[in-house]
């Protein structure tokens, strides 16, 4: 007789439900848990343009991202060609996996406490990289700050984009939540904090806003563009007991 075997809650999830969620709710004067903000997926991508010259640089990235997120990712094909970059419509380009539930928690646990601590003179996230809408993005330069890539074995190095969506309203309230899980952000330029010294000018500040916006809503069509297009190549996450209730951008 088979024996029932407890799901392992990731200690994040649980670090949520029982200090951050409180928290935030006390600060912000939500009135109930189910008011306070929380991250609903985590999307990872990484570009394969040189794919084009040799079909093995598509095999080892996917098997790189694959190691990296726990999760098997999506092919992105071009949506049109650009005779320029030699590139022909529905040619592989990037590869891009969606992380919930369970998986979310775990890569967002490894990010923070393995591979961050990796990146050579890291002096912090940049606190400036939310698109207005609580949404936060950053981009990673090398895949080897994730242990499990052997950087002997790799046949170049690759970076990354993370895009983390939150139900957040402002992005006050999505920097104090990613803050509350352990995001190591800079000092300088954190949300309602005082502006610090910089050139910036308030249009090309705004600017800056709708740049970010922009990507988000770009991953956004493009997955949903995949989804239509290629849905056999779609991998939806595994519904895990752990997490099955989850529903659903600064370089370092």
């Amino acid at each position: 007789m088979p024996v029932a075997t407890a799901s392992i809650v990731p200690r994040l999830k649980e670090r949520y439900q029982s200090e951050i969620a409180p928290a935030l709710v006390e600060r912000f004067g939500y009135s109930s848990a189910m008011q306070a903000p929380r991250i609903t997926k985590i999307i990872v991508n990484m570009g394969v343009g040189d794919a084009k010259q040799d079909s093995r640089m598509l095999e080892a990235a996917t098997e790189q991202l694959s190691t990296i997120a726990g999760q098997k990712p999506n092919v992105r094909p071009a949506r049109k060609s650009i005779a320029g970059f030699k590139i022909r419509d529905g040619m592989p380009v990037g590869l891009a996996v969606t992380l919930r539930a369970a998986r979310m928690y775990e890569f967002l646990d490894r990010l923070m406490s393995v591979a961050l601590p990796r990146v050579r003179d890291f002096r912090g996230l940049n606190p400036r990289s939310f698109d207005g809408r609580g949404n936060y993005s950053l981009g990673i330069r090398e895949q080897i700050i994730f242990p499990e890539i052997d950087y002997d074995s790799i046949d170049q190095v690759r970076g990354l984009d993370v895009v983390m969506t939150t139900t957040a309203q402002t992005d006050l309230e999505a920097f104090a939540l990613l803050e509350a899980f352990g995001m190591p952000f800079a000092r300088e330029g954190r949300p309602g904090g005082d502006r610090p010294v910089t050139d910036a000018t308030p249009e090309e500040e705004q600017r800056r806003r709708a740049d970010a916006r922009e990507r988000v809503e770009a991953e956004e069509a493009g997955y949903q563009e995949l989804r239509e297009e290629q849905p056999d190549a779609y991998v939806a996450p595994e519904a895990t007991a752990a997490g099955g209730d989850e529903t659903d951008a600064g370089s370092i």
